[in-house]
């Protein structure tokens, strides 16, 4: 039997990984076999079993040194696993609580034996990809626990993460169809991968009334002061906007209303708010903060581009269907809410997320008692909502996802997290994260980032990162059996985000139509109509 072949011993072990002394004869005998996940000595990530007493220590290989004319290969510890009739694995769990002794015997795994490690067990699972360095064993992730524990897909620009993203999402609500995600889309590119699973949600049709934002979210959008002034500024946007709250007819019947309080009121009010607290000031007091909030509070309000959000047909309490809309209550087919960001002024955005984000949290925290919906709230480009201190002190935004991400779980609301530059986000963020899907990353900050984040990961898949292949990732945490290197299914082109690099060397050998293309995207520039 192939598996009873005996590639090395051990001459070395430590809390971590071992040190073996490699047959170079025997390891390559293997190379022909199909069987044998092994297909030679030296093939980095190469899976082996190694024998200690009744068990199996299972260990993939990190590399192999020559010293003294005899191969020494250092291997990392991933788990172990009971010895079955026929001396295959069987039973297999995270961690290592026998270790193998010196002298112990290392025998290279078979593909069954690596599908019943990183294939799935009984448990609900998606599968992704295949491990390497093997030809068909697939990659399992385990459904709950990658959703119920916050995930993190990063990876450098052009390396295959947004189509990753889309991967994981639609082998997802393969599996749970009445399932409920919201995606936060700054650039627009998922709208065409989830055009027949997913409903999408622009400028045209997002119909996000202004009421539904806090007093912080308010402060992000109608304040342009700082220091001093914005905190004098801010101190008079409170009253005002308490004082428009209260004079709402929704307002009656629920005692003490706060500027928080998610109820609609009339911006007239707000604005009648203004200039009736300006006509109170005494002589010694100056009237140029509040004409500074009230001429930026008439701005939003011509301004056609924020006409999604500020406009006065939104007065009404539309807050049960625009839940509806964004959670997918009921999900009629379409699991995913794509919030398509890519025509929101720069000015708002930040505060676009954080009220979406924060309706998401708030729903679950209040509906709490009810029949459980757990949402997955999916944010793209999260370096830029959710930014480390050295960039940004504060935002509404970044205190709500870091809230989501650190108490999220109790109440049904799982965060994932999509960056290019991992280094860039909050202190903390990925280490909120069970599961984190690590493509190539170019930046060695950001590589070291990823690394100390990373839950758990053999020093062979860690140091691959910046040699990984487009398409090829390293899944670590608590969402697969063990980490893994893994390459990635190839996605229909149908269910692509429109990501593509453009193909410099078709397109500049090109000409035609210029004049008549011009002519329709100053139209549609000039018209905001994408």
């Amino acid at each position: 039997m192939h598996e009873e072949t005996v590639i090395g011993e051990v001459v070395g072990v430590s809390a971590g990984h071992l040190r073996l002394r490699i047959d170079i004869a025997a390891a390559a005998s293997l190379k022909d076999n199909p069987d044998a996940v092994i297909a030679a000595a030296g093939m980095l990530g190469s899976l082996i079993k190694v024998e200690s007493g009744s068990r199996w220590v299972v260990a993939t290989l990190r590399g192999i040194t020559w010293q003294d004319s005899v191969a020494v290969a250092e291997v990392d510890l991933v788990g172990e696993a009971a010895i079955g009739p026929d001396r295959s694995i069987t039973g297999f769990s995270r961690g290592v609580g026998t270790y193998p002794r010196a002298g112990s015997l290392a025998y290279p795994m078979t593909s069954p034996e690596a599908a019943r490690v990183f294939s799935g067990d009984d448990r609900p699972h998606i599968q992704v990809g295949v491990v390497y360095p093997t030809a068909n064993v697939r990659a399992a992730v385990f459904f709950d626990t990658f959703l119920s524990k916050n995930f993190a897909i990063v990876g450098s620009t052009g390396t295959g993460k947004s189509t990753s993203t889309a991967l994981i999402l639609h082998r997802i609500i393969e599996k749970a169809p009445e399932g409920h995600v919201v995606m936060i889309d700054p650039h627009g590119e998922y709208a065409k991968a989830f055009e027949n699973t997913g409903m999408v949600f622009n400028v045209e049709n997002l119909e996000l009334p202004y009421w539904l934002l806090n007093f912080e979210e308010h402060c992000e959008v109608l304040l342009t002061s700082e220091g001093a002034a914005r905190d004098m500024d801010r101190d008079i946007l409170a009253r005002c906007l308490q004082m428009a709250r209260a004079k709402s007819v929704y307002a009656q019947g629920l005692g003490a209303v706060t500027t928080d309080t998610p109820i609609p009121y009339l911006l007239s009010n707000l604005s009648d708010a203004l200039q009736s607290e300006m006509g109170k000031m005494s002589e010694a007091q100056n009237a140029t903060n509040y004409i500074r909030i009230k001429n930026k509070l008439d701005q939003v309000m011509r301004d056609p581009r924020q006409q999604f959000m500020f406009d006065r047909r939104y007065s009404n309490d539309t807050m049960a269907d625009f839940i509806a809309r964004m959670l997918r209550l009921p999900v009629d087919g379409k699991p995913i809410s794509v919030i398509d960001l890519s025509g929101v002024p720069t000015s708002i955005v930040t505060a676009v997320v954080s009220v979406l984000s924060r309706i998401v949290f708030d729903f679950a925290v209040w509906s709490r008692g009810e029949r459980r919906r757990p949402v997955v709230l999916i944010c793209e480009e999260a370096h830029r909502y959710i930014p480390n201190r050295a960039i940004s002190l504060r935002s509404p935004v970044r205190d709500v996802l870091e809230r989501i991400a650190k108490e999220g779980r109790k109440y049904g609301v799982s965060l994932g997290l999509v960056t290019q530059r991992p280094s860039d986000l909050a202190e903390g963020a990925l280490s909120q994260c069970g599961t984190i899907v690590s493509l190539r990353l170019n930046n060695e900050r950001d590589q070291d980032f990823v690394k100390a984040a990373l839950p758990e990961g053999g020093r062979s898949l860690l140091e691959a990162i910046p040699a990984l292949r487009n398409r090829e990732c390293i899944i670590s945490g608590e969402g697969v059996p063990a980490p893994i290197r893994v390459r990635l299914d190839e996605l229909e082109a149908a269910k692509r985000p429109m990501s593509d690099d453009p193909v410099f060397s078709e397109l500049w050998v090109k000409t035609g139509d210029d004049s008549d293309m011009l002519g329709r995207v100053i139209a549609r520039w000039r018209a905001n109509v994408r």
